[in-house]
Formats: structure tokens, C-alpha cells, sequence
């Protein structure tokens, strides 16, 4: 996720962060990194003109200059302007009236379908009941494709096959929705390769009928400035009320994200990250911009976790953690409750410094490895998986051809199992004697 504006940013940061003394001359030569790292990634023009002419002043009043380390300083200047220009704060869907109806507006490929299917699952979580609707009476593919990602997430999708009025199928959408008592109808509509005025028009009707809460105008991140020019022209026709970035797990050049809020005036309301279901998030500006700076986003990887992870098993795994009663079937499980956060490079990412760690890392080897660990383990009985100490020779070799690996890296594996589990066992042990002794230094091991 805009991994070239974020190295060359943090480039252009390390000189910042070098300055003693700042001038108007020095601070001028420090932010045309910035400036050219903006433009390459496509921001609109004026958009990293006025960025940097905001940064700019902040950056050479009294408070800066005076400062210990200016170069801090305006590194931090740099991180708020760019919350600012992302939209400042999360702008959510609005669920005023009871059903709300939600149109989802975009260019062909931009990726309407799916977000309408993820968008739904996203409310659904929140106690909404959720109706999808297939708008799209061009594309046949478009419905099959609906109707199969409503299956998945078990919420209905109003199809009306054959039929070729839009206007008619919202109407009949609109009562079955009364009908079935369901309280957020989502609208898959039609798009083009590029806009033209009778897919306009047919969206002006659609949304003088329906008079939606929300026009979410779908967007491809990796389309840059053109993606803000589609919006421009969707939100003069239909005054959008925000926007869905996709395709986001790529490396966006960071145009569209950048500029958008400035040019339009409407926030960023979502993100895709990824072609699962889950891959969907609400576009955070902060956050956003804390990645994009490269200090990680901690808050939405607990979030991740928290989804992923049932709190009950966590306590229970913890447990077993201080008494020394892991067994390799635990392991397994925190293996597959790890996988449930996605790749490990997202992970990294989201990590303060990960996307510079990850330079050190062979994530490639690590992943192979996890799976190997995973395979070597589910060829274990569950006998075998609580009790690694029954594994003869014979055993260890039908586990190690029955899962892909040789017996040595089987070896490895159990031998590295057994340390931790080591580990474990005397950590638990020193939780124990220090809980005896008053609970120790303030704030260790309360649980």
C-alpha cells in the first residue's frame, strides 16, 4: 500500500530529520523531496502545491526554529497536514432513515460488485440487516457474480432477471426490502468503461427514485489522477456523499487517496485491501497517513486481531501459556488464528518501522515455513500433537513423507517446540513467585 511514496517520503525524511539550525532557504530544499515524492505518486498538482506551501509557513515559525530538533518537528507538521488533506477524520455511513438505501456508483472494473458484497458483510458485523440489490441490467455476470457473494455471507440479493428497467426493479426492491424487514438496501448499479451521458442520466433517475443516504462512488486506487477525475465528473451529476478506494493491496501510487478529499470536497468513507470478503475497511485518515509516513497503524491491526481472534480462546491459549500446557494442537491453532490477519507482509506494515524491517526479512521463506510447520503438524494424530514425546523414529518418518518435508526439518521444528514450551514453563514460574512477593514491580504480569 503505496509502498513508492513511502519510501521515497521517508528518503526525503532522513534529511529533515538531520537539520540543526533551519532557514526558509534550508527548509525549501528539505520539502522539494517531498514536493517530487507527491507529484510522482500523482497527486493533483495544486494539491501538492498548496501541501507544501502549508508546511512550508508551519514550518519556519518561532516554535519550529527554536526547537531542539526542528527536523522532528516538521516531520510531524508533515504527518497532520496530511490528515488534514486525507479528510481528517472517519466519515461512516449514514443510517438516519430506516431502510437506508445506498447507491454504489463507478466505472466498469473499478470493482462496485464486490465492494457492495464487502460493505454489506461490514454491516451486517454491526447488527443491520442488509439487502443487495442488482442494479446492473447491462451485465448478466454482474447479477451471477452478486448472487454468489450473497450466498457466501448468507444475505439476501434481489435479482430480477429479464428485466431491463432499472427504475422498476428499485421499485420492487424497495418493497421487498418493507417486506422482509430489511433496514440497509444496497444498489450494485451499471457502469462504463468511461462516462457517458446515458449511464448519467440512468443514475439521476435511479437516485431521484431511491433518494439515497449514500452515493459511494467506487474507485481503482491504481488509476492515480484519472481516478480523481471520474470523481469530479460522478460527484457534479450525483453529488456523491464519499467514496470506496479499491485495489488498494497493490502498490496505489497514492494520487487518488491524496487529492481526493482536497478536489471533491467528500471523504474517503472505505478501502479495499484485498480480493477476500474480509478485505474491507473504514478509510481512517490518521491511520492513512501514519502508513503512509511509514509508523505503522497499531490501532487497526489490534482491530484486525480483535475480529480474527475469539477473546474466550485467547484467554484460555494465555492460560496454558503460563502453566506450561502447550501442546503442538495449540500451536496449530495459533498458526490458523494467525493466517485469519492476512500475509505476513500487511502484518509488518502495520507495525511501527515494519515496512523498513521488511527489507531485512525473507518473507517468502517465512511464509514456506509456517506452512510447512502447518503440514508437519496436522500429519500428527492427536495423540502425537499432545504428546510429541511418543514420536519414535517410525512415527517421525510417516509424519515427515506425509507431509512434504524431510525428518530433519521435522526435528528442527520439534526441537524449536520444545524450547519454547521451556520458556513457557519458567516464565509461569516467575509469574508465580513474583505474584507471591506482592505482585512485583507495578503493572508486571496483572492480568
Amino acid at each position: 500500500m503505496f509502498e513508492s511514496l513511502s519510501n521515497k517520503l521517508q528518503t526525503a525524511f532522513r534529511n529533515l530529520r538531520g537539520m540543526g539550525k533551519i532557514s526558509e532557504s534550508n527548509v525549501s530544499d528539505a520539502l522539494r523531496d517531498v514536493r517530487m515524492a507527491l507529484l510522482e505518486a500523482d497527486v493533483n498538482f495544486k494539491v501538492a502545491r498548496d501541501f507544501i506551501e502549508r508546511v512550508k509557513a508551519k514550518s519556519i515559525g518561532a516554535e519550529v526554529v527554536q526547537s531542539v530538533q526542528p527536523g522532528q518537528q516538521i516531520v510531524k507538521i508533515i504527518h497532520d497536514e496530511l490528515v488534514e488533506l486525507l479528510g481528517s477524520e472517519n466519515a461512516g455511513i449514514n443510517f438516519d432513515k430506516n431502510p437506508t438505501s445506498i447507491m454504489m456508483v463507478g466505472l466498469h472494473g473499478a470493482g462496485k460488485t464486490t465492494s457492495s458484497a464487502k460493505l454489506a458483510r461490514l454491516i451486517q458485523k454491526q447488527g443491520r440487516q442488509p439487502l443487495l440489490v442488482a442494479a446492473d441490467v447491462y451485465r448478466p455476470a454482474a447479477m451471477d457474480q452478486l448472487e454468489t457473494l450473497g450466498k457466501q455471507l448468507n444475505i439476501p440479493v434481489f435479482v430480477k432477471r429479464g428485466e431491463t428497467d432499472v427504475l422498476k426493479i428499485a421499485k420492487e426492491a424497495l418493497t421487498f426490502a418493507q417486506e422482509n424487514s430489511r433496514n440497509t438496501i444496497i444498489f450494485d448499479t451499471a457502469g462504463r468503461l468511461q462516462i457517458d451521458e446515458p449511464l448519467v442520466q440512468e443514475l439521476v433517475r435511479l437516485r431521484d427514485l431511491v433518494k439515497p443516504q449514500e452515493i459511494l462512488l467506487v474507485l481503482d486506487a491504481a488509476t492515480g489522477q484519472e481516478a480523481v477525475n471520474v470523481a469530479t465528473h460522478f460527484d457534479q451529476a450525483l453529488n456523491i456523499t464519499g467514496s470506496i478506494l479499491t485495489k488498494l493491496d497493490g502498490d496505489a501510487r497514492g494520487g487518488a487517496a491524496l487529492s481526493m478529499k482536497s478536489v471533491t470536497g467528500k471523504p474517503i468513507k472505505f478501502m479495499g485491501v484485498g480480493e477476500k470478503l474480509e478485505d474491507f475497511e473504514p478509510f481512517h485518515p490518521e491511520r492513512m497517513a501514519s502508513r503512509i509516513l511509514g509508523m505503522g497503524d497499531v490501532v487497526s491491526l489490534v482491530e484486525k486481531a480483535a475480529e480474527a481472534v475469539d477473546l474466550e480462546d485467547a484467554k484460555r491459549m494465555e492460560e496454558k501459556m503460563r502453566k506450561g500446557e502447550f501442546t503442538l494442537e495449540d500451536f496449530l491453532e495459533q498458526l490458523r488464528q494467525m493466517k485469519k490477519l492476512g500475509p505476513l507482509d500487511s502484518i509488518m506494515k502495520m507495525l511501527p518501522g515494519g515496512a523498513e524491517a521488511l527489507k531485512q526479512v525473507d518473507l517468502e521463506k517465512q511464509e514456506r515455513e509456517f506452512k510447512h510447520m502447518e503440514a508437519m503438524i496436522c500429519a500428527m494424530t492427536p495423540k502425537e500433537r499432545k504428546n510429541p514425546q511418543i514420536l519414535n523414529a517410525k512415527r517421525r518418518q510417516r509424519i515427515a513423507k506425509g507431509s512434504g518435508v524431510t525428518v530433519t526439518e521435522l526435528n528442527t521444528m520439534l526441537n524449536k517446540f520444545a524450547q519454547m514450551q521451556q520458556m513457557m514453563k519458567k516464565m509461569g514460574k516467575f509469574q508465580k513467585m513474583m505474584s507471591r512477593m506482592g505482585g512485583g514491580m507495578p503493572g508486571m504480569f496483572r492480568r
